[in-house]
């Protein structure tokens, strides 16, 4: 199955028209044409499988058939995670973390980031790649750029985890973890949160944890964190 995206697609329409970005790749590259079924997804979890009734490369338009809506995993990840020197690291992070199964990313800017400029629009269209890539129809949040300081203040629910790679008192992720919970981790950047950082986080209420006995680069370590929540949710 091929899966298209769309994020104005609802349950309420009978039809639908694709832009002619998406139309003219529908019907010019794809060589798709009249009667050919399309499956189309918003994002929120429905999947659509249309028909196609109009194949124009200006204006594709289908027939909406039937449809149906995923179910949202029992738990929601959110990582927050600082842009890595190399802006292809980050890129491969938000890949694999879309195809494993994430919720919410947040680029988070640290004492020691080297990279405090983001290309969200690309960043945005790599998700949506891997969505239909991996056939998920669950789009993960992309949220603006915001400073350490900013995001450890704001009020958040559910299990909080700050990994790095101090010698200090930490506990393991994975023994740390609990099923069907909300989930926020801090992950830093290539030098680590700084010690005021550390402590900052652990001053609002974050677990400081190890992802592991070897040290990893940021897009590692969470792509890690990732898995390892997802593989503690599995049924």
């Amino acid at each position: 199955m091929q899966l298209f995206y769309n994020p104005t697609i609802n349950e309420t329409q009978t039809s639908f028209v694709f832009d002619k970005e998406e139309s003219k790749h529908i019907i010019k590259v794809l060589r798709k044409k009249e009667s050919d079924i399309l499956h189309v997804t918003n994002g929120l979890g429905f999947l659509f499988e249309t028909e196609i009734t109009i194949a124009s490369d200006n204006k594709c338009t289908v027939k909406i058939i039937s449809f149906e809506q995923q179910d949202a995993p029992n738990f929601r990840l959110h990582l927050a995670v600082a842009p890595t020197k190399m802006n292809e690291r980050y890129e491969w992070f938000l890949e694999k973390a879309t195809e494993i199964g994430i919720q919410e990313i947040t680029p988070v800017i640290c004492e020691h980031s080297e990279r405090k400029v983001i290309k969200m629009d690309r960043f945005q269209k790599i998700l949506e790649s891997a969505m239909k890539q991996s056939l998920n129809c669950y789009l993960p949040k992309l949220n603006e750029p915001v400073s350490f300081n900013e995001f450890v203040k704001t009020l958040k629910s559910g299990q909080l985890f700050i990994a790095h790679c101090e010698e200090s008192n930490k506990k393991s992720l994975k023994n740390e973890l609990k099923t069907g919970e909300a989930i926020t981790i801090l992950i830093g950047p290539e030098g680590d949160f700084s010690v005021k950082e550390i402590q900052q986080a652990i001053a609002a209420n974050f677990i400081p944890v190890s992802l592991g006995a070897t040290r990893l680069r940021t897009e590692t370590a969470a792509i890690i964190a990732c898995h390892s929540v997802v593989f503690k949710n599995e049924v």
